[in-house]
């Protein structure tokens, strides 16, 4: 998984609340367990006609937001079903961190497992970076993991709290994987020692 530590860049606003995990990603682009190629599909019902044209007055179609890497939503984002497409299609797109005021409980989770960051704070101050966001690619938000915080074009500094165990995962890339492999030479050990004891158990597994 890729670390994230400090990102700058274009923030796209989109000011819709409950956005559900069948809006950033929809059922027909389920048919695959890659995480490559899926950005195509991100938002696809609200980025495209019903005969696969853009439409332009969406956010991620327009020229400025295209490279957004930043993405400030409504309330309740990713509400919905489980499905973990949701925030691999949000990476395979670009996007690396989502400020909105709540998150479902399930995408949240899945998001720092995928190297997103989503950031939860309130109305207030979600909405003063929507009104940066709105300003295009010439006011970029600057987001710093490890002092958690962000900074906007003004330079005003917004702190946000994060749990320490999922700060720790994002800055050095782990997922639940790699959390698990930070414990190979225990795992090595344990295994060595029950083979000693117990060499029936390998003995059948061949």
């Amino acid at each position: 998984m890729q670390k994230f530590n400090q990102l700058t860049g274009v923030a796209a606003p989109l000011p819709m609340i409950n956005i559900d995990t069948d809006k950033i990603i929809p059922k027909q682009f389920l048919k695959t367990i890659e995480r490559k190629g899926l950005g195509k599909g991100l938002f696809d019902e609200l980025r495209r006609r019903p005969d696969g044209t853009e439409i332009p007055e969406f956010v991620l179609n327009q020229p400025q937001y295209r490279n957004a890497e930043i993405l400030i939503a409504g309330d309740n984002f990713g509400c919905g079903s489980s499905r973990e497409h949701a925030p691999w299609a949000l990476l395979d797109f670009g996007i690396r961190c989502i400020i909105a005021p709540s998150f479902a409980d399930i995408f949240y989770n899945n998001s720092f497992k995928n190297g997103i960051l989503p950031i939860a704070l309130p109305q207030q101050v979600v909405d003063q970076l929507m009104e940066d966001a709105r300003k295009g690619a010439n006011a970029k938000i600057a987001v710093d993991l490890e002092a958690q915080t962000i900074t906007r074009p003004d330079g005003e500094v917004i702190h946000f709290d994060l749990d320490p165990f999922r700060k720790h995962c994002l800055l050095n890339g782990l997922d639940d994987i790699g959390l698990t492999m930070e414990k190979g030479k225990r795992i090595d050990s344990y295994e060595g020692q029950q083979q000693a004891s117990q060499p029936w158990l390998y003995s059948a597994a061949r």
